[in-house]
């Protein structure tokens, strides 16, 4: 009987911790969109509560997964550059501490200039 007592406090305690802590864990995660405008791509890259990622590695892939340019955010978290080739692309911002995120630019998104 005491030992199912302990067992049940323990459990207890862990679902506390695990509803206490989920929100710190969203704070780190790392959001990055971008659309295109005049041939040229803009991408903004902020956390969730508004912060900007500065100094967050962009790198941009193709539909084909080759690498075609790479870049640093600015301190608002801004990056644009010239469409490199008019294919689906995917931009990756790598932010502080190993955070993570991606972004897929659908080729359709060039053929509204």
């Amino acid at each position: 009987m005491m030992l199912q007592k302990i067992r049940l406090t323990g459990l207890l305690c862990l679902l506390s911790v695990g509803l206490l802590f989920p929100a710190s864990a969203l704070a780190h995660k790392v959001n990055v969109f971008a659309y295109v405008e005049a041939g040229i791509v803009y991408a903004e890259s902020y956390f969730p509560d508004g912060r900007p990622v500065a100094k967050g590695k962009i790198q941009v892939f193709d539909d084909q997964q080759q690498l075609l340019l790479e870049g640093v955010t600015d301190a608002a978290g801004l990056f644009q550059f010239k469409v490199p080739k008019v294919a689906d692309l995917t931009l990756v911002i790598t932010a502080s501490m190993g955070h993570k995120n991606h972004f897929l630019l659908k080729r359709s998104a060039f053929n509204e200039e």
